[in-house]
């Protein structure tokens, strides 16, 4: 996918008054008003001093006038933002400020943008200079750190001449919505799964495998054995004489990514959350997915369903399911499992790959998410991905120092072989099951989904 189709398109508006009197002083004009104050301490000796500076501020006052009426009025200027990137989690972007002057005098203006605290920090303030009838531009850098929608505001401006005698205020009405993405840098940098995706893909039609599939792949003529299912009745009423159909195994098989957003995955990892890096995940798969032919679905729970996305494919497809993940949000309840897997069971009836990215809860029951995987397993094929807690496996590993140590590193211990132990039951009723630092997460369940599909495990 074109990321600059992905990037918000731009936004100009002619600046307007903010205020009754959108002008002011400028800083030389304070200057020489400072200035004109000295002339009072001759005044203490001869009071003649005192109309020398009066004289002195008229002056100051008359340049400011004549600077303020030489600066352009706000409608002379037009305010144009623009994007050089798309907006993803974790990547800086560039945007982009240009200031067209209409008038005759040269300015310098100061730009401040509102933006939200999603995108960045600190309101951003850049310094344009624009001469008579040209433009001028400057830049800054987001950071955005929350996907989904987020307002831009309005920009303001403080402009000056040459002189700096005066200055005057203006706004440029520049609000609009832009969309936060997940990391599309990620899903860049695993393209070399594309490209043994798109080789699985070509062994896979060189083969031509006849099996059990119910793709179709030609006619002939019935022979003793084959089943009276096969058999096509159109073709052998034409031909007056039996007519099988021959079957390959499916090439373009169903995926679905199912995601846990309830809260065991709002824990963080360095800046992002345990959703963050599975919506990260399931970008890369799809897009993985989408170009090895198969039709992909997204299920995104939490208490209720929060997104889903049906069966499809192609590039139109995958920014659906790239604006769908985009609005993925944590919750701060436990999120309804068994909810999900009717769900899914619902939407999908023929066999498929269900690629479930979730978290395991530490309590001494049955974790329901296990429970409703089971479900799933009696129709589908299951990649059951749980998130390891890798600051918890690191104090399993440590050697006790003191007695209050040791009784945490054992309690750590005891949480890792629960969990091992909850992954290996799911491992053992038939799914592929895998605990995956957050760091590897892509990498993991890209490379067995490739492995699922070299194996024609589907």
């Amino acid at each position: 996918m074109k990321q600059a189709n992905l990037a918000p398109a731009p936004v100009s508006s002619s600046a307007r008054q903010t205020k009754r009197f959108g002008f002011g002083f400028g800083p030389r004009f304070f200057l020489l008003v400072t200035l004109g104050v000295l002339w009072a301490v001759p005044a203490f000796w001869d009071l003649r001093f005192l109309f020398v500076m009066a004289a002195w501020d008229f002056c100051a006052l008359m340049a400011w006038g004549v600077d303020l009426g030489r600066l352009p009025r706000p409608q002379q200027l037009v305010l144009e933002r623009s994007w050089n990137g798309v907006p993803s989690l974790s990547n800086p972007v560039e945007v982009v400020i240009q200031l067209r002057n209409l008038s005759s005098a040269s300015i310098e203006c100061w730009v401040l943008e509102d933006i939200p605290k999603m995108l960045r920090s600190e309101p951003p303030q850049v310094e344009i200079k624009a001469p008579a009838r040209e433009s001028g531009s400057a830049s800054y850098t987001l950071l955005p750190v929350q996907r989904g929608k987020n307002r831009v505001g309005a920009a303001y401006l403080r402009y000056q001449s040459s002189a700096r005698f005066a200055e005057r205020w203006a706004r440029a009405d520049l609000g609009q919505e832009i969309q936060v993405f997940p990391d599309l840098e990620e899903a860049r940098r695993h393209n070399m799964f594309l490209l043994r995706a798109r080789q699985i893909e070509l062994e896979q039609r060189l083969i031509r495998r006849r099996g059990t599939g119910r793709e179709f792949e030609s006619l002939r003529e019935y022979h003793q054995g084959d089943e009276f299912r096969n058999i096509c009745w159109t073709a052998t009423a034409r031909r007056g004489k039996h007519v099988t159909k021959l079957y390959q195994v499916e090439r373009s098989q169903a995926v679905w990514l199912v995601m846990d957003a309830g809260r065991l995955l709002r824990a963080r990892v360095g800046k992002l959350t345990k959703l963050d890096l599975a919506v990260n995940a399931a970008l890369s798969l799809a897009q993985v997915a989408l170009y090895s032919g198969d039709r992909v679905g997204v299920l995104v729970y939490g208490r209720t369903i929060q997104q889903r996305v049906s069966l499809g494919r192609g590039l139109p497809h995958l920014r659906t399911i790239l604006e769908s993940l985009a609005e993925a949000r944590e919750e701060a309840a436990e999120a309804d499992h068994l909810r999900a897997a009717a769900t899914l069971l619902q939407l999908q009836r023929q066999r498929s790959l269900i690629v479930w990215v979730t978290d395991l809860a530490d309590t001494s029951m049955t974790p329901e998410v296990v429970e409703s995987a089971s479900q799933i397993l009696a129709k589908h094929l299951l990649l059951f991905t749980v998130i390891a807690q890798t600051d918890l496996q690191a104090l399993a590993a440590q050697y006790p120092e003191d007695p209050e140590h040791m009784f945490e590193v054992a309690a750590a211990q005891e949480l890792v072989h629960r969990r091992e132990m909850l992954i290996g039951r799911i491992r053992t009723r038939g799914a592929l099951a895998l605990e995956v630092s957050p760091g590897r997460l892509t990498t993991a369940l890209v490379s067995q989904y490739l492995e699922v599909k070299e194996r024609n495990l589907i």
